[in-house]
């Protein structure tokens, strides 16, 4: 048995891993790649396991009734599912390759190594290709997870190695979603209403007189424009935009979005050892002498993909074929199965590359937007594109959160009581194999045909590290925990998973709050920390971001020349990577924030590739960063009205600042996820810098000019 879920799915070698005739060896994966370097970590676990050259490690594309269902990419659990189980299946195979080899060169296999894709025995000299021992009868059976693993193994050809997600789009030889045009396809565009809550009303009786050649694709208030020339199908979504009538349900909610959070219906759930009880709230938060509190908030964001949503999709002989972006083929499969009333076997899904986002943008709702113009027209492939508008405007944001922070200190200044609550929106609502819970509502699409359907109401996560309360568990020692999440019903916009969904802002909210107490204690910000802290590893990185950076102690707070210097802390999901992360940032005259440098350090267990662990850590800063300092989906009661990269500003290359990454490797160790690990810490360090540098506390994201004023008038 294995506490893998994937490997517990897919039990058998073959299912993973394979030799090929030609030597190499092919590697399935159900995890899908979208910039992270997934491929190429894994690939690097194979290579160092067989002893095989990384230039013939095969990884095949991401394709249901291929690919083992590994559910979504997501929650920085790749290595720890595929990369663990296509280690042992490595493993597995490795055994068992020695078992053939020993028999066919007459030795112990004790006196046998892997090497070039061949055993070589250390006795003989001789050599027999993998190839040749699997010919006829490849290797199948049971992954033993048990099988004894070349900890620190590493690619024959460590030279010669190009990460594969970099060398694949450096030289064209993988193409984006966007790219893909076979032959006799359709280009297509969707038209929308101005909002959420608007339907069709008309359309002119000479609707397709005035397109001429472009089709028009009508089911309700969905619609659709498609033609063999792509500038023919903008043109005629155009003028389909022009002629479209529209009609208001009802407007769009306004209001400020953290008195929503407030005042809107609820659910609550107290959160214990990480988990969310479907029980009472009984236990109010610290009361009485040494207790501070403090409230933080985060607007919607958006995940900001530098190209807008795409997919392919066809259908021949009432089978779908849909090559797709999303994060989830197997389980965007069975989604779309319910929204087009087919038997998912009727359903092909293929991962193709396009702009990543981490987390779910508008890829789904593309695929069945394609899906269902290419039902309207059998037989011709149907490349959808949204346009950047689209993307901003209808994609599923990030919640919008509010934390209630509460810490009853002791005459020491230690923390007695903690108290963490916080209100959101879901951060959960892809569509997910649930045979009770209906998932086609969770597109937008089936909201606009003829029979529409409504979005689900949301349901609370209750399992470890669920969406709203996803580390409001903090990491340190102390005597007396209270977490709760608030479930939030009737909010305005439309939301569902942005990178490490609850995470950012709970620890955004817990390490800032942290800093608030050792400046009320008057203790240095690192040292206070380490007076909580029971877990080495924690303080470890702590200790390593701190030393990297030169942190010293001094006095906090209000320096004359706008330069400031904070720090933060956390275990992503409680259960990951441990990160810290130390950042200077100088605040001008204009209150406009510059970040001057920072330093990441990092413990992800046995490392497997570092620059892309470190890379991956250091585009987690970078977008938290902008989370941090720039961004804010606004809307009135028309619609959405950040559409546009002028109306939604992200961070830009000139305020990246210089990155310094720490890591701490521990051979033998478990891999641990690192994707989203350094976001939270470098929003509540960013904040913490931004206080110590001019003494005003700023805890309503984001952190611009306006905002930093504000929180000056009001203290």
């Amino acid at each position: 048995m294995t506490d893998n879920p994937s490997l517990a799915a897919h039990p058998n070698v073959e299912d993973w891993i394979a030799v090929r005739a030609d030597g190499g060896v092919e590697v399935r994966t159900g995890k899908v790649e979208i910039g992270q370097g997934i491929d190429t970590a894994v690939a690097l676990i194979v290579a160092g396991e067989l002893g095989v050259p990384f230039d013939q490690v095969v990884m095949m594309p991401v394709s249901t009734g291929l690919s083992p269902d590994e559910g979504y990419t997501a929650g920085s659990s790749s290595l720890e599912h595929s990369g663990q189980a296509l280690g042992l299946a490595a493993a597995t195979l490795r055994r068992e390759l020695l078992g053939r080899a020993s028999q066919r060169l007459g030795v112990d296999t004790g006196d046998l190594e892997t090497r070039d894709a061949m055993v070589r025995s250390r006795q003989t000299n001789r050599t027999v290709a993998f190839a040749e021992l699997v010919q006829g009868a490849p290797v199948t059976g049971p992954v033993d997870p048990r099988a004894q693993r070349r900890r620190g193994a590493r690619p024959g050809d460590p030279e010669g190695f190009e990460p594969l997600h970099v060398r694949r789009r450096v030289t064209g030889t993988l193409k984006f979603v966007h790219d893909l045009c076979p032959a006799g396809t359709l280009h297509a565009r969707i038209v929308r209403p101005p909002h959420y809550h608007a339907v069709l009303e008309s359309l002119p009786d000479d609707m397709q007189t005035v397109l001429g050649d472009v089709r028009l694709v009508r089911d309700g208030s969905f619609l659709a424009v498609a033609h063999d020339d792509e500038h023919m199908t903008i043109r005629g979504a155009e003028r389909l935009c022009a002629a479209a009538r529209w009609r208001a349900v009802r407007d769009l909610d306004e209001g400020p979005i953290g008195q929503r959070l407030l005042e809107n219906r609820r659910e609550s759930f107290p959160v214990r050892g990480g988990v969310a009880r479907d029980e009472p709230v009984d236990m109010p938060p610290p009361s009485g002498a040494g207790t501070i509190r403090a409230s933080y908030e985060r607007p919607y964001q958006m995940h900001g993909s530098l190209a807008p949503s795409a997919a392919l999709a066809v259908l021949n002989d009432d089978r779908f074929t849909v090559w797709t972006h999303s994060q989830g083929p197997y389980p965007l499969r069975g989604a779309l199965a319910e929204a087009l009333g087919c038997d998912p076997a009727s359903i092909t899904v293929m991962h193709a590359p396009g702009s990543g986002c981490y987390g779910h943008n508008g890829a789904d709702d593309a695929a069945l937007e394609a899906a269902l113009i290419a039902r309207a027209i059998p037989g011709r492939p149907v490349l959808l594109k949204w346009s950047r508008e689209d993307e901003h405007a209808w994609e599923p944001y990030g919640s919008a959160m509010r934390m209630e922070l509460c810490a009853r200190l002791g005459r020491d200044g230690m923390v007695e009581a903690w108290s963490h609550e916080t209100c959101s929106d879901t951060h959960l609502m892809r569509a997910w194999p649930d045979p009770e819970r209906p998932q086609a509502g969770k597109f937008l699409a089936p909201r606009y045909r003829a029979n529409p359907l409504s979005a689900p109401a949301p349901a609370a996560s209750l399992g470890a590290g669920g969406g709203i309360h996803r580390n409001a568990t903090p990491p340190y020692a102390f005597p007396h925990v209270q977490i709760v999440k608030h479930l939030v019903h009737g909010l305005p916009l439309r939301v569902s998973a942005l990178r490490t969904l609850g995470a950012f802002a709970n620890v955004f909210a817990a390490e800032s709050f942290m800093d608030e107490l050792a400046h009320e204690t008057a203790s240095d910000p690192v040292a206070y920390r380490h007076r909580h802290l029971d877990d080495s590893r924690s303080i470890d990185v702590l200790d390593a971001a701190a030393g990297r950076f030169g942190w010293s102690a001094r006095p906090p707070a209000g320096n004359p020349d706008g330069i400031g210097r904070g720090i933060a802390l956390a275990r992503y999901r409680n259960a990951k990577s441990f990160c810290a992360v130390a950042v200077e940032v100088r605040v001008d005259d204009d209150a406009s924030i510059r970040l001057q440098r920072a330093v990441i350090a990092a413990d992800a267990g046995e490392i497997v590739h570092a620059d892309g662990l470190a890379a991956q850590l250091e585009g987690g800063f970078v977008q938290a960063a902008s989370w941090t300092l720039l961004e804010a989906v606004t809307w009135d009661r028309d619609g959405i009205t950040s559409r546009d990269w002028q109306s939604y500003p992200i961070l830009r290359f000139d305020n990246i600042p210089e990155i310094d990454t720490v890591l701490l490797d521990r051979p033998g160790e478990p891999y641990l996820g690192a994707g989203e690990a350094a976001c939270g810490p470098a929003g509540a360090a960013i904040a913490n810098a931004v206080f110590d540098a001019t003494g005003v506390r700023a805890r309503r994201l984001p952190l611009t000019p306006q905002s930093l004023r504000q929180a000056a008038s009001t203290g």
